[in-house]
């Protein structure tokens, strides 16, 4: 690493005619520039300048070396104006996983405006309900929902979604009305899961009454879109985020169950590798998806 030092040293002495003026370039003493330059020769045992005291002028080694001198530097400038370029604008590819949930057109309509603001970036989703390893698939942003395990990577909590217990009007007329939690053990349970093992339910009522009820499973999915096409062919009860399911519950094709009681809102969060030193394309992604999300 010294000798490119020492080498960028020589390059900027030669593009500016002087020790001086390369000193001044470089915020270095003029001694300590000739003292690269100095070091330069002694390591390469070719004289590359011709001192005298008007003037310096290259060695046929020197011109030589030169050259290639100005490339290694034109190289590191190119490349700290790329780090710029991604430190100040968002620009290359932007990698998101998020629940299959959020297929539906929520991240496009958070997403839309910034690349359409910034032509150079170029955008890659995964829509996955099983957590992926963000280090491992080289993800920038993950959207995740409900608890999060303790891990070494950031989550910023964005906002809190409602909850809502629900069934289709077909299921619920060919079964007696729903009046107590209590009564939810009796009904087929649809949930996203892996596994067919008891659920927990917690439900808080307006006076912060609380109920936790252990149901056992009769369809597990492991995506929220297939448990809730399972609810609107009327094969039981979900819970599922309210905002992606207004429009079915204002045309009717779903209705509350126990609207009296609500189950535990679902926390959304942004989750990344790391914090620090973020480019620019991670950033601004980030608040376009926080004010998105905290749209509900």
């Amino acid at each position: 690493m010294e000798q490119l030092k020492r080498m960028a040293v020589f390059a900027t002495v030669v593009d500016k005619g002087s020790m001086v003026a390369a000193a001044a370039e470089l915020g270095m003493t003029s001694s300590a520039v000739s003292q690269q330059i100095s070091k330069l020769e002694a390591s390469t045992q070719v004289s590359l300048l011709h001192r005298t005291t008007r003037k310096l002028t290259l060695t046929e080694a020197g011109a030589a070396f030169y050259r290639s001198c100005a490339q290694v530097l034109a190289l590191a400038q190119e490349a700290e104006q790329r780090l710029l370029e991604l430190r100040d604008a968002p620009v290359g590819e932007l990698r998101i996983t998020a629940p299959v949930g959020f297929a539906g057109g929520r991240l496009s309509r958070a997403l839309a405006p910034l690349l359409a603001a910034h032509r150079q970036l170029r955008l890659n989703v995964f829509f996955d309900d099983e957590q992926v390893d963000l280090i491992e698939q080289r993800i920038d942003i993950a959207v995740r929902v409900g608890r999060l395990e303790n891990s070494s990577l950031v989550a910023r909590h964005v906002a809190d979604w409602n909850a809502v217990l629900c069934a289709s009007p077909a299921y619920l007329a060919q079964h007696a009305a729903i009046e107590t939690p209590e009564q939810l053990a009796d009904h087929d349970w649809l949930s996203l899961s892996t596994q067919h093992l008891p659920q927990q339910l917690v439900l808080v009522s307006a006076d912060g009454e609380e109920r936790r009820l252990k149901l056992v499973s009769r369809v597990s999915c492991n995506n929220l879109i297939a448990a809730r096409e399972f609810t609107l062919a009327g094969m039981g009860l979900s819970v599922q985020p309210e905002p992606e399911v207004r429009g079915e519950l204002a045309s009717g094709r779903l209705q509350r169950v126990l609207p009296a009681w609500r189950p535990a809102p679902m926390p959304i969060y942004l989750v990344t590798p790391r914090r620090d030193a973020q480019p620019a394309k991670v950033r601004y992604a980030l608040e376009a998806l926080r004010q998105n999300l905290q749209k509900g």
